[in-house]
């Protein structure tokens, strides 16, 4: 078994404590540095990505051009005002309003605009509580002559992927628009649900 796969395992069990209750340790290790997150700014540049096997999933490499950002997102629907006149209270519209997209999309802009000159290639779960989730981010920048020349990744430099974490083309926006269904019954899922129909013939 490779490292990667110890790697995963050990984080994995975090959540299930009855298949995996040797993480414990693990488990007492993101709870001390939980209380450092919370403290800290929403959104923080580290200096290692905390889960390495998902960082090289969307490609990190320890090199220049690549950061990674820990980013900070409230839970929970839009906490809207409650109207004080003119409704029934079923049409106050106050619970159950949620966003139309993910919270680790939501987090993914957020961090893009703190750096606006890095684009987000993925991110990944990291921690969560009852007020809060955490994502790290991958970002890239796409002017590094590092990444400029490296074949693996180089791509990311052309004008068409620019600010694509605002146009859903990250992984998470693949998944929040329906494009991970393929093949018979997602013929209306492309390029997306409100353009389906919109398309010149």
């Amino acid at each position: 078994m490779g490292y990667y796969k110890y790697v995963k395992e050990a984080y994995e069990g975090i959540r299930d404590k009855i298949k995996h209750p040797e993480n414990k340790d693990m488990r007492d290790l993101i709870f001390e540095r939980k209380l450092d997150w919370r403290r800290g700014p929403s959104v923080a540049r580290v200096e290692k990505p905390t889960r390495i096997d998902r960082a090289r999933q969307y490609g990190y490499k320890a090199k220049q051009g690549f950061i990674v950002a820990r980013v900070r997102v409230r839970r929970g629907g839009m906490r809207k005002s409650r109207p004080t006149r003119g409704r029934k209270p079923k049409r106050m519209g106050v619970n159950k309003i949620t966003p139309a997209k993910s919270i680790q999309r939501i987090g993914e802009e957020r961090t893009q605009r703190r750096f606006p000159n890095l684009e987000v290639l993925g991110s990944y779960w990291l921690w969560e509580d009852g007020q809060y989730k955490w994502y790290e981010v991958v970002l890239v920048d796409p002017s590094h002559p590092s990444i400029e020349s490296d074949k693996e990744v180089n791509w990311i430099c052309g004008s068409q992927h620019r600010r694509r974490v605002f146009r859903g083309l990250t992984p998470a926006g693949k998944k929040g628009r329906g494009l991970l269904n393929k093949g018979k019954g997602a013929e209306k899922v492309r390029p997306s649900l409100r353009a389906k129909g919109r398309r010149a013939k």
